[in-house]
């Protein structure tokens, strides 16, 4: 391969609340919800103009995109059918919409879990978008960026932006939020996948038998003090997915449990729709202990302390009016992987 790099961070999206205000004639949820993101998170790094060789005779497919994927959660991603995955899609949707060609290797290192609720799959395309806008000079806050975006996925949009903000309508509202103060978190998965639509499909089942209102918007109506004070403001919130969450995933109430037990927990919580959870603490001591004996107690779940990611002062100014562009079915993969791809690749 030729050419340097361009790393972009994937960071964890999480939905410090989340409330469903309503729903669509065409099905979509419309969600009003505050959103942050981790410093940790998965991580792209983009190579341009990859040099590609034919070994033994093997014909090249056409110049694009290819795929490679380590970290520890990268062998969930490996037996699903590469040209699906959202990254891969993400490049050729961009490529297509701006009309270049995207002659590239990216290398996406998986270290968050797979459908978890806090936007993997979300953060890992918006990563690719923001470095292919980057090598190809394309400005961070272009409405291209977030077109191609909304066609991807609903949260798509929200992780292109990467920073915290008002996420409204179906993803395709972003909204300036008040700076959010220094909070350490502690995120928790039990290692149970949870499809989101399976949850959107459980939440409806009940608010039929129920016939229970949807919930309003409850953006805060002050800037918060600090950790405590952030967990006080979203305890006067929810996030409306949790019950029927736990309907797929009864584990999820057991990861909540083990969190409100944990010394200096202000606030554990489900983020968006699970089965991740995630607790507010004020100090990094007080997260690091709570990872701890977490960790200790199920050794059989994914546990990771962190904090939430501070809005940098050169952030582009949050997109208006998004408006998906379609994006194109997945392309097909060739019939073997590629030579330059460490064994697994699409192109």
């Amino acid at each position: 391969m030729t050419g340097i790099p361009i790393i972009e961070a994937a960071p964890a999206k999480l939905n410090l609340y989340l409330h469903v205000t309503g729903r669509r004639a065409d099905g979509y949820h419309e969600l009003d919800s505050l959103v942050a993101f981790a410093e940790f998170g998965d991580g792209i790094a983009l190579t341009p103009a990859a040099a590609r060789v034919a070994l033994r005779g093997a014909d090249l497919p056409p110049a694009g995109p290819r795929l490679a994927i380590a970290g520890p959660f990268g062998p969930a991603l490996m037996g699903e059918n590469p040209a699906n995955n959202l990254v891969m899609r993400a490049a050729h949707a961009l490529a297509a919409r701006l009309g270049r060609e995207a002659d590239v290797m990216i290398a996406l290192t998986k270290a968050l879990p797979v459908a978890s609720g806090i936007g993997g799959g979300s953060a890992d395309a918006a990563a690719c978008l923001r470095a292919l806008a980057r090598l190809w000079g394309v400005p961070p806050d272009d409405p291209a960026l977030f077109a191609v975006a909304a066609g991807l996925g609903a949260d798509v949009p929200v992780c292109v932006a990467g920073r915290s903000c008002y996420f409204g309508g179906i993803g395709d509202v972003l909204d300036e939020a008040p700076d959010l103060p220094e909070t350490h978190i502690v995120l928790v998965n039990p290692n149970v996948p949870v499809p989101t639509p399976a949850v959107f499909k459980a939440m409806a089942a009940a608010r039929a038998r129920s016939g229970a209102a949807f919930s309003a918007p409850a953006r805060l109506t002050r800037k918060p003090a600090d950790a405590a004070d952030l967990a006080f403001l979203l305890m006067e919130r929810t996030n409306d997915l949790t019950a029927p969450a736990l309907t797929i995933a009864p584990v999820i109430a057991d990861v909540l449990a083990a969190l409100e037990r944990s010394p200096g927990c202000l606030l554990p919580r489900l983020s968006g729709s699970g089965a991740t959870c995630f607790g507010l603490y004020a100090t990094a001591a007080a997260a690091e202990a709570a990872a701890k004996a977490i960790a200790a107690a199920a050794p059989g779940w994914w546990v990771k302390p962190t904090r939430l990611r501070p809005i940098r002062p050169d952030a582009p100014a949050l997109p208006r009016g998004i408006v998906a562009a379609p994006v194109a079915a997945a392309v097909p993969p060739p019939s073997a992987p590629f030579p330059d791809t460490g064994g697994w690749g699409v192109g």
